[in-house]
């Protein structure tokens, strides 16, 4: 059926209405690909902050954590 069979046996307001949903379709599809891709960069750049703060966290301190005394010898000096 070519379109101008088609627009003989079903009318314009037919194939407007036609056309129209064809355009509204791709208008819709080219409006959704900037938000996809801010998606993807926004994805994979928390992909890396959770790695970055996975590491961190799960590495041992470097020194022995003790809040309750200080070790320091100036710490001593001053409550003498």
């Amino acid at each position: 059926m070519s379109l101008f069979d088609a627009l003989e046996q079903r009318g314009t307001l037919a194939l407007l209405r036609f056309t129209g949903s064809v355009v509204v379709f791709l208008v819709l599809h080219l409006i959704r690909i900037p938000f996809v891709l801010v998606a993807q960069v926004l994805e994979h750049a928390l992909r890396h902050i959770d790695a970055y703060v996975a590491a961190q966290a799960s590495r041992p301190p470097p020194a022995r954590i003790n809040h309750f005394y200080d070790h320091r010898e100036e710490a001593v000096r001053v409550q003498a």
